[in-house]
């Protein structure tokens, strides 16, 4: 598995657990959103565990670097793999936007797209599946768009947006988590 196959199997397996599923699924459900960061943050860092990354995340400190931080360059999610060096660059960088504002999760991703790291994810929700794809649509005319070609052909590594949704709550967490991933050639978002 490469790194975004290896590190979306880890989440998936960690959503479906006891100690995460109930908390996320309610959360999301009853639309806390405040609630389903606070989830969803323990349940990503648990998954860069699991793919063998160590995770800074707000309540998560990172000891790794010479300067301890629970959130790098106000970044949600920090992932590093293993290495010999102080500075290491991250290997993932994640947001998990709560704002049902489009802008506010635009701002998300062009974050991690600012970024250099080989899985960039911004997490984000809305209530209803069907309002995935204009939200999708938005990001694209909104942000990869104004990178032109050239931009988006100079990115390492792989680009998601990643959409959950309360009403493929039943499905938790395989139907509720729409994965998204950046073509960098057309500068659209094709399912994953």
């Amino acid at each position: 598995m490469d790194t975004a196959e290896g590190f979306r199997h880890n989440l998936m397996n960690t959503a479906q657990s006891g100690d995460f599923c109930d908390a996320l699924k309610a959360a999301s459900v009853a639309g806390r959103l405040r609630e389903w960061t606070t989830s969803l943050t323990a349940c990503v860092t648990t998954a860069c565990r699991a793919t063998g990354w160590r995770a800074s995340a707000r309540a998560y400190e990172c000891e790794l670097l010479p300067v301890s931080r629970s959130e790098y360059l106000a970044l949600d999610v920090m992932a590093f793999s293993a290495g010999d060096k102080r500075w290491l660059f991250p290997t993932a960088v994640m947001e998990l936007e709560n704002s049902q504002d489009e802008d506010k999760i635009a701002y998300s991703l062009w974050k991690v797209l600012c970024v250099r790291a080989e899985l960039r994810i911004v997490f984000c929700y809305r209530k209803d599946a069907s309002a995935a794809p204009a939200l999708i649509q938005h990001l694209r005319t909104e942000v990869t768009d104004a990178m032109g070609l050239q931009g988006r052909l100079n990115l390492d590594g792989r680009t998601f947006v990643v959409v959950g949704s309360r009403n493929e709550a039943d499905t938790f967490p395989f139907g509720f988590f729409k994965w998204w991933e950046l073509n960098t050639h057309t500068g659209r978002f094709e399912s994953f």
